[in-house]
């Protein structure tokens, strides 16, 4: 597989650099200092916590707790990763092939470009600017061709923030539906609001609904 240049480039410079203008996560935080916002069971419920192994699939409170977070989902469904880069791994390598073809968005968080150029040939469709970064639909269905296998989206996209909108998410999830396609989201971004109505929609509640 080849180097993931964006990944060597933030080794290098990282944690050297006086002020970082690159990063796309939260500030973060000590344990101490979450635990402060804490109500008194959650903050004996980590000091109690046990750091052996859990069950395979990961965590079964952890898992219910994640699938609260759609409309639609069980925790039977859930599978817990050591990061994102594990997931975009172990999927890409299930559900791809040599002789498949892959249509990622672009740009997108690298791993979900690099791990399918690995297996596959690989067609990037962009999303620009001057289309408020939405995806174009048109574009993207030129890209697939008869082997295509997968398409993998990232919304909340990375690094652009931007969201999809729910008819372009539903035509998206057509297309697939019209030619057996695994669609492949990215939702690490995502931020659920206390009414999912707020939110932006996603691929499993859509899907289950039909």
């Amino acid at each position: 597989m080849r180097d993931f240049e964006l990944e060597k480039f933030f080794s290098e410079w990282e944690f050297k650099a006086q002020y970082n203008l690159a990063a796309s996560d939260i500030e973060s935080r000590t344990v101490a200092d979450l635990l402060a916002m804490a109500s008194t069971d959650p903050q004996a419920g980590f000091e109690d916590l046990w750091l052996g192994y859990t069950e395979t699939w990961g965590a079964p409170d952890l898992r219910a707790q994640v699938a609260t977070t759609y409309e639609t989902m069980e925790a039977a469904n859930i599978l817990c990763l050591a990061g994102a880069q594990e997931g975009i791994y172990a999927a890409m390598r299930v559900l791809l092939s040599r002789s498949d073809h892959a249509v990622v968005i672009v740009p997108n968080y690298q791993s979900a470009e690099t791990v399918p150029l690995d297996i596959c040939q690989v067609s990037g469709v962009p999303i620009r600017a001057e289309n408020n970064w939405q995806l174009d639909m048109d574009e993207l269905t030129k890209a697939v061709r008869p082997n295509t296998r997968l398409i993998s989206i990232n919304f909340p996209n990375n690094p652009t923030g931007a969201l999809l909108s729910q008819p372009t998410l539903e035509a998206l999830i057509a297309l697939c539906r019209k030619h057996h396609l695994y669609l492949f989201s990215d939702e690490v971004y995502r931020l659920v609001e206390q009414n999912p109505k707020d939110r932006m929609p996603q691929i499993a509640d859509i899907y289950e609904k039909g």
